[in-house]
């Protein structure tokens, strides 16, 4: 976590940087029964088995939104509170999505190089798309899916969406069936938790639903895409681009993807800004403060 988030933690608590030891096994060993709190971050998480070398653990905060690290059950059956960050990084993670958009739809790192590479001088780059009219569909309508949905409706796009259920206090189609969206769709942003129920959602059958014209926008986990399916579909024109801000083994990302001037690529860095990344800092110490103060906590996850 971020200098100031270790600093605020060291105000008030002893701090153990797991991270740090050489040996893990003999931290845990060493301190665990004095350990009454873990923070931890979306991607490292929190296993059953880090839990149980801890007997006396009473929360865990998570620097990030998606919990699908954290063995959420195992805390529910030690009575383990898991706190994250939600609303604070909305806004930062939508923008990401939507710049994905516009990078892919307008080719602008593709035009960069052009310019870089003095093309330019030779003739004009070719033609690119406009977003405006296009059938934008959503993977995920939570929080963060209808910042990108406000935004994504300034830029006139037609929405859609797809999760669980139908909500009935917004006005965008929903398709119970991703497939069938895909096909009603240009772009498809990718913005639904990650975990077993949404392991490769997206899947052979919904990138050639979408199409050679269409474009996959993933800012959600690499697991809800099936990346060799991906690969596969742009490299065989199946797809017509992606923008990716997560993998399935980051930060290892497939090679083929490097020379793909269709396929735009960022380091899992929707919420990377420092005013959002200070924002869910202080909110995990804030959670952290919060239950020592025998008060609720702000975000529990459950």
């Amino acid at each position: 976590m971020m200098p100031h988030v270790m600093e605020a933690m060291e105000e008030d608590f002893t701090v153990h940087r797991l991270w740090e030891a050489e040996d893990r096994d003999a931290l845990l060993a060493e301190v665990g029964e004095r350990v009454r709190a873990v923070g931890t971050s979306g991607n490292l998480g929190a296993s059953a088995a880090l839990m149980d070398a801890l007997p006396n653990l009473e929360i865990v905060g998570c620097y990030g939104v998606g919990v699908d690290s954290i063995d959420l059950q195992h805390a529910a059956k030690r009575k383990v509170i898991v706190t994250n960050t939600p609303d604070v990084l909305n806004d930062d993670v939508a923008n990401m999505a939507i710049a994905l958009l516009l990078a892919t739809s307008r080719r602008i790192c593709v035009g960069d190089r052009y310019v870089r590479d003095g093309k330019w001088l030779k003739a004009a780059m070719p033609l690119t798309h406009s977003i405006r009219g296009k059938q934008l569909g959503i993977l995920g309508l939570g929080r963060i899916g209808k910042d990108i949905a406000e935004k994504a409706s300034a830029f006139g796009l037609e929405l859609s969406y797809h999760g669980r259920r139908k909500q009935d206090d917004v006005s965008y189609r929903f398709f119970d069936n991703l497939v069938e969206m895909a096909e009603n769709c240009d772009y498809l942003v990718a913005i639904c938790p990650g975990g077993e129920a949404t392991n490769n959602i997206v899947n052979r059958a919904v990138m050639d639903a979408l199409g050679p014209e269409g474009v996959l926008i993933n800012v959600a986990r690499g697991t809800v895409v099936d990346e060799a399916e991906l690969v596969l579909a742009l490299q065989e024109g199946r797809l017509g681009g992606a923008g990716l801000d997560v993998f399935l083994e980051e930060p290892k990302v497939p090679e083929a993807l490097f020379e793909m001037d269709q396929v735009v690529l960022q380091p899992h860095a929707a919420s990377a800004t420092v005013e959002t990344r200070h924002a869910m800092g202080d909110l995990v110490v804030k959670n952290l403060r919060a239950h020592f103060a025998g008060q609720p906590v702000l975000t529990p996850v459950r």
